[in-house]
């Protein structure tokens, strides 16, 4: 299974509105994506988790996805984390 380690680049974390947008663009993906941060694992597709991490900037984070373009999905979901979505 892919994966990938994200250092977050928004100002301010995965708050409400930058954790929306990474959950629509997992959920986007059709595919399963797990999120890791410590020993906490969840479904990426998950906004409740998501928050629920208190993921701030500067956290590194863990991807992970199954399916098929699975390392695409994943490359465009770090794309999307390390870019300032409060800027």
């Amino acid at each position: 299974m892919p994966e990938r380690t994200v250092t977050i680049g928004s100002a301010h974390g995965l708050h409400a509105r930058p954790a929306s947008l990474f959950v629509q663009a997992v959920t986007a993906s059709g595919l399963p994506v797990q999120l890791t941060k410590g020993d906490k694992t969840l479904n990426a597709a998950s906004i409740l988790g998501v928050i629920s991490l208190g993921i701030d900037h500067g956290d590194q984070i863990t991807l992970s996805a199954e399916g098929e373009n699975a390392d695409t999905v994943l490359d465009q979901l770090v794309d999307l984390l390390t870019t300032d979505m409060d800027a």
